[in-house]
């Protein structure tokens, strides 16, 4: 039987796990993109946010600022989805690992009162949304997930190697290190 407490312990690892793979998905996919030329990563290969690096700027700006604000400060910074933050790709990357990891001592400090409630948050279209905190968070990480696969999806299509991003190599590989 789950006591409550124990309920909120896994939601809180559950969340941290979440945020680990984060981590260490975006490091592998960032990895994969460095090895593909200037021209082909700016390039328009029919994604959402046009090239890899409208994508990652993407993922900067919903992930990092938009998001962030959202959870750490209850603000909503006025700003475009498809706004470049970074227009150098090299500091664009030192950016989102640092986005990435800076999610882990955050919801180290959220209290399970705190996961367990509402984030309350303006849209950019306008008008405020109530939603729960933990499914909002857990959509975060989901949100990195669906781009980085249509970033794999661009890698194949120009014959780079793509990253394996499945979470249970992540979880093969914390086994591993751990049985060192």
């Amino acid at each position: 039987m789950t006591t409550p407490d124990t309920g909120r312990d896994a939601l809180h690892e559950h969340l941290r796990l979440l945020a680990r793979y984060n981590v260490w998905a975006t490091r592998r996919l960032l990895d994969a993109v460095d090895a593909v030329p200037d021209a082909d990563y700016r390039r328009d290969l029919g994604l959402f946010f046009r090239s890899m690096h409208g994508t990652l700027n993407h993922l900067l700006v919903a992930e990092h600022r938009l998001w962030s604000a959202r959870f750490t400060d209850g603000t909503t910074p006025a700003l475009r989805l498809d706004e470049e933050l970074e227009r150098d790709r090299v500091r664009l990357r030192q950016r989102l690992i640092e986005g990435a990891e800076a999610w882990l001592p955050r919801i180290a400090g959220w209290s399970p009162e705190r996961l367990g409630g509402r984030i309350e948050y303006l849209r950019l279209a306008g008008g405020t949304v109530s939603l729960p905190f933990a499914a909002t968070l857990a959509h975060v990480f989901n949100h990195g997930t669906h781009h980085r696969g249509q970033i794999s999806g661009a890698l194949t299509a120009l014959g780079s190697p793509a990253p394996e991003l499945d979470l249970v190599q992540m979880l093969q590989a914390e086994a591993a290190g751990a049985a060192r």
